[in-house]
């Protein structure tokens, strides 16, 4: 069965900006799409920012296995509870690929739980992206290591929790390392980010930086999505597995749910 993969994207900067449109004429996410499609396994489609709902309904969640997410100048035009939405069904199992200045998207802020903040600089330098874990499964069939001739540096620190693994380490041609390419579970959801993806750059026109996003999407798929599991900790257990003396008033009515 074909991995149900969907690209969301901010849409906005190839609207406004002459640059962006003429590297990526389609839309970011439509070449995005192009860079997956080598890979049969994949059943690729795009939405963006200006669908009704940012085209990420409940229904459409539900028929994805892994979102992409590339974003940057409309964060706070993303609505909260569509936010919300999108972190439950990663909790669920769906897995999630935040690219570039998604590092700083509602929704991967609050999967990390922290600032997701950093150093960076627009310069169109050099990027070294250094394989640091070569047996992990989104390195496959990478070299030691890849180059981007014009990219935008981003620097350490990068305020985000202890990754499970660091795939990619980038260096700049001013000098800067930053780690580029991290993996989280959040609930059952596998979450990776990665660095690269300028919109002023034609970094997703780059045949690596394809391969990583094919293998990433490959990692991210979990088979076993399951049940709503965010509303397992405040259903109450009316009857122990074994006896108990009850101490102490309670607060909560019998049958009372959500309470805590």
């Amino acid at each position: 069965m074909a991995i149900r993969t969907l690209i969301w994207g901010e849409n906005v900067h190839e609207q406004v900006n002459k640059t962006v449109a003429d590297i990526y004429p389609e839309g970011m996410h439509n070449q995005i799409a192009s860079l997956l499609a080598p890979d049969k396994n994949l059943s690729v489609r795009t939405t963006t920012l200006q669908e009704p709902e940012h085209g990420l309904t409940e229904k459409t969640l539900e028929e994805t296995d892994v979102l992409l997410w590339w974003g940057h100048r409309a964060h706070r035009d993303v609505a909260d509870e569509i936010v919300e939405r999108v972190a439950k069904h990663v909790w669920q199992g769906m897995g999630l690929i935040v690219l570039h200045s998604g590092h700083f998207s509602k929704i991967f802020k609050m999967l990390m739980g922290s600032p997701c903040a950093l150093n960076w600089r627009e310069a169109g330098e050099r990027e070294r992206i250094w394989v640091v874990n070569p047996g992990h499964p989104i390195a496959k069939g990478l070299p030691a290591y890849f180059e981007l001739e014009n990219e935008e540096m981003y620097g350490e620190p990068f305020s985000v929790p202890e990754p499970l693994e660091t795939v990619f380490v980038s260096w700049f041609q001013g000098g800067e390392v930053f780690r580029s390419g991290l993996t989280y579970r959040r609930g059952a959801g596998n979450v990776f980010y990665f660095r690269p993806g300028h919109e002023t750059y034609p970094t997703y026109h780059d045949e690596t930086v394809g391969l990583v996003l094919r293998n990433a999407v490959n990692w991210a798929y979990n088979p076993l999505r399951f049940a709503d599991i965010t509303k397992a900790p405040n259903v109450p257990v009316e009857k122990a597995l074994e006896p108990i003396t009850a101490r102490g008033g309670s607060l909560h009515e019998s049958g009372e749910e959500g309470l805590r």
